[in-house]
């Protein structure tokens, strides 16, 4: 009889592929978990369709700008103004909100709002590519600086705005609109991520995406057009970000420059707990999506048990170093 040899690089292969599955199922299973905790420990109102409505309302502002820091953390960067560029955009709607003659359309006022915004990644991406200085110091100094512009532009207060259709994006359904499920502004950050996927798996600008953050150098030298895609990758940020404050000002209904503080933590958290990477060359939408739900689910589960908010922030914290960490032990392992 023969004995079975088995190859050492079948073993390694097998390794990786479930290391790849663990990558992308853990944080639906992490989700899951959180979840039915949740559900066991909790009231009976927190499994009732009016509170799943609410995280999905609640997770929308978060998951928008996680959009565009997938894009940005997947190229190996990271930015710090985006809660600055979500409080800007809402100033930038209620300020066109009340001047009706110059723009007359509620639409029109979010156009601008999202197309100042975008500026702002736009800049973020100039000043990173031309100065060659890191994205953290260069974001950090726009996150002040954009917050800054948005409490000149508001004169340092609230800005009322009309009502206007606008408002109902993130509201919470009538009984006459309950065939929607979830609001429109849920529906809108579904279609933007399918939209993402979709650039990231099938166009030239994601797999230069991935390329530029797995390996600057060696995507510069294989003729990937570096800071091109970076230009893009932060202009998109700022987009996702404008489209972030669309749906903060429909929660508030005014125009506030102080709002969002802290913001850039919450959508950086949900990147890295969905699998994305500090490092570059690692993340996905999904991911990100389901981390920003995870933070929902917490911070919804916490307060229907009457938790203070610090055991919320606790909790939110120990996630996000299990993350890191678990990143970290798979990159040690890869390179080993």
């Amino acid at each position: 009889m023969k004995s079975e040899v088995r190859s050492p690089k079948s073993g390694i292969a097998r390794s990786v592929a479930w290391a790849e599955w663990l990558n992308r199922l853990g944080p639906l299973l992490g989700l899951g978990i959180v979840f039915l905790l949740f559900a066991l420990i909790g009231p009976e109102s927190f499994r009732s369709a009016r509170n799943l409505e609410t995280i999905a309302r609640q997770t929308t502002i978060v998951g928008m700008g996680a959009l565009g820091m997938t894009l940005i953390i997947i190229a190996g960067g990271i930015d710090l103004s985006v809660g600055s560029i979500v409080a800007l955009g809402t100033v930038v709607i209620a300020w066109c909100l009340n001047r009706g003659g110059e723009v007359p359309h509620p639409l029109a006022a979010a156009a601008v709002a999202v197309a100042a915004c975008a500026g702002c990644g736009l800049a973020n991406g100039l000043l990173i590519t031309r100065l060659r200085v890191v994205p953290f110091i260069v974001t950090l100094g726009t996150m002040l600086l954009v917050r800054g512009a948005a409490k000149g532009l508001s004169r340092e207060q609230k800005i009322d705005a009309p009502e206007t259709w606008l408002n109902e994006l993130l509201a919470s359904l009538p009984p006459e609109r309950r065939w929607l499920i979830v609001p429109a502004g849920v529906w809108l950050l579904i279609a933007m991520s399918l939209l993402v996927a979709l650039v990231l798996r099938f166009t030239r600008l994601g797999r230069h995406t991935f390329a530029v953050g797995s390996n600057e150098q060696t995507a510069r030298l294989c003729g990937v057009p570096v800071d091109r895609v970076k230009l893009a990758i932060y202009s998109l940020g700022g987009l996702f970000g404008g489209l972030a404050g669309v749906m903060q000002f429909s929660r508030l209904t005014v125009g506030d420059p102080t709002v969002a503080v802290g913001l850039e933590l919450d959508v950086i958290a949900a990147v890295v707990i969905g699998g994305g990477s500090l490092s570059g060359g690692e993340g996905s939408v999904l991911g990100s999506l389901v981390g920003a739900l995870i933070m929902s689910v917490i911070r919804s589960g916490c307060s229907q048990m009457g938790l203070p908010n610090w055991v919320q922030e606790i909790i939110t914290g120990i996630i996000i170093i299990i993350a890191v960490a678990l990143d970290r032990l798979r990159r040690s392992r890869a390179t080993a």
